[in-house]
C-alpha cells in the first residue's frame, strides 16, 4: 500500500479506540532512551478507567513491569497472560514519509507510527477488548492480567527475563500466555508455538602480524577467511533448503548472518587479530541438546488451551498459519517458565514492516484485531477447570 495524503489527526467520526492507539504511539519509547514512564502513566490511566487493579514491579533500576489485572470468579483457576512490551527500536526518520511518533493517518486509514506492528497495537487491542467485554456486562472464571514489559527489544534481560524469576510474577499463576506475533500479508493470521534460540557466536583470529607491504604467513585474516566462508556455507545450505521446499517458513530452518568484523589499526600493518560476529537464530527442531530453550506450546487438539484458542479461530472464519518465531520475543522466558504462550499479532493483509521504514497498520485491522482478541479471551478464561486445578 503506498502511503496516501494525511487525514486529520482526529475528528469525531474516529473511533475511539482508535484515537488511544494514536495517543500511546505518540509516546516516544524508542531506545536507548524509552520514555517508559509516561507509557507506565498512560497505561495506568487507562487500567484505572476500565476498573482494573494496578500494580507496578521495579525488575531493576528504571525497568517497571505494570500489571493490570481483571479479577476472575474463581481467582484459584491458573490466569491468562496478556503480555506486551513498551519500547520500540529506533528509527531513522529521513525515509520516514511522516514522522515516527506523531502516529499520522492518512485517507486510506493507515497509521504511520514506531511500534505500529511492534507492539503497541496488540497493547491497545487487549484493553478495548476488555473494555468492550466489560461493557456488555461479562465476567470469567478465570483471571486476566496484563503485563506491560520493558526492554524487550534490547533482549528483555532487564524486562521479562528478570520478572519471570520474582515472586510476583509466580503469585499471577499463569495458565496460558498470549504475546505478539509478526504481520500477514495474505489472508492467513501467523500463530506462533515456539522461537528460535538466538546464537550470538563472536570468532577471534590471532595470526602473525608484520608490514602490509609483505606476504606475511599464517596471518589473522588467513584464518579469519577460513571462519566466514565455513560458517556462509551453512548460511547458503540453508537458504537453499528454505526455497527448494514451500512447506518450510523461515522459523524451520536455522538463519545465519555475518553482523560484526572487527580488526586492524592502519592499512600499511597486517593485524595480528581480528574478530568475526555471527547472528544465528536455531529452531527448537535442531536437536544440539545444550544451550537451546526447546520450550514449544501444545497446538494438539487435545489440549484444552489451544482447543479455547482455535475453536474461536474457527468460529470466526480466521485461516491459522502454525509456524515457529524467526526471531525471539518476550515468549521465550514464559515457556521456560513452564507456562504455553502463543505469538499472536492479528494482523493479516498487512506488510511486515515491524523494524522497518513507514512501519504502519490500518485502523480497520486494528478494529478487526479488537473483536478478535474480545472472542479469544471470552473462551480462554472459561476454560473449564483442569485436573491439576481441583
Amino acid at each position: 500500500m503506498a502511503p496516501g495524503k494525511p487525514g486529520k489527526s482526529t475528528g469525531a467520526s474516529e473511533d475511539p479506540s482508535v484515537t488511544l492507539f494514536r495517543e500511546y504511539l505518540r509516546i516516544d519509547t524508542v531506545h536507548p532512551k524509552p520514555d517508559y514512564d509516561a507509557a507506565v502513566q498512560f497505561l495506568e490511566r487507562v487500567g484505572t478507567d476500565l476498573g482494573l487493579a494496578c500494580q507496578k514491579v521495579e525488575v531493576c533500576q528504571g525497568r517497571v513491569v505494570l500489571i493490570l489485572t481483571w479479577q476472575g470468579t474463581k481467582p484459584h483457576l491458573r490466569s491468562i497472560l496478556l503480555n506486551s512490551h513498551t519500547d520500540v527500536v529506533p528509527v531513522f526518520e529521513e525515509h520516514w514519509t511522516y514522522p515516527p511518533f506523531e502516529a499520522v493517518k492518512d485517507l486510506q486509514g493507515n497509521i504511520y507510527a514506531r511500534g505500529a506492528q511492534d507492539m503497541k497495537c496488540v497493547s491497545i487491542q487487549y484493553l478495548e477488548a476488555i473494555r468492550r467485554l466489560k461493557a456488555e456486562g461479562k465476567c470469567f472464571a478465570r483471571t486476566i492480567h496484563l503485563t506491560f514489559v520493558p526492554d524487550e527489544e534490547v533482549g528483555g534481560h532487564k524486562g521479562m527475563e528478570m520478572f519471570v524469576q520474582r515472586p510476583e510474577f509466580r503469585a499471577l499463576n499463569v495458565g496460558f500466555a498470549l504475546d505478539e506475533g509478526l504481520a500477514s500479508p495474505s489472508d492467513t493470521y501467523s500463530v506462533f508455538y515456539g522461537e528460535k534460540s538466538p546464537w550470538w557466536i563472536k570468532v577471534k583470529c590471532m595470526g602473525s602480524p608484520g608490514h602490509g607491504s609483505r606476504f606475511i604467513s599464517n596471518t589473522a585474516a588467513e584464518k579469519m577467511h577460513k571462519v566466514i566462508n565455513s560458517f556462509l556455507a551453512f548460511r547458503e545450505s540453508e537458504k537453499q533448503r528454505l526455497k527448494s521446499d514451500s512447506s518450510l517458513t523461515l522459523g524451520d530452518v536455522t538463519s545465519l548472518n555475518l553482523t560484526m568484523l572487527e580488526g586492524g589499526v592502519s592499512f600499511n600493518v597486517v593485524p595480528s587479530e581480528m574478530a568475526a560476529s555471527f547472528d544465528i537464530r536455531i529452531p527448537p527442531t535442531v536437536d544440539l541438546k545444550k544451550c537451546m530453550d526447546q520450550h514449544v506450546t501444545s497446538t494438539e487438539e487435545s489440549d484444552p488451551w489451544w482447543k479455547a484458542f482455535s475453536g474461536v479461530c474457527r468460529d470466526m472464519k480466521l485461516q491459522l498459519k502454525l509456524e515457529i518465531f524467526p526471531a525471539a520475543t518476550d515468549s521465550r522466558y514464559i515457556r521456560a517458565a513452564g507456562h504455553p504462550a502463543i505469538g499472536f499479532s492479528p494482523m493479516n493483509r498487512t506488510p511486515v514492516l515491524l523494524h522497518d521504514h513507514n512501519e504502519f497498520l490500518n485502523e480497520q485491522v486494528f478494529l478487526r484485531g479488537i473483536d478478535i482478541y474480545a472472542h479469544l479471551l471470552a473462551a480462554l478464561a472459561s476454560v473449564p477447570p483442569l485436573p491439576a486445578e481441583g
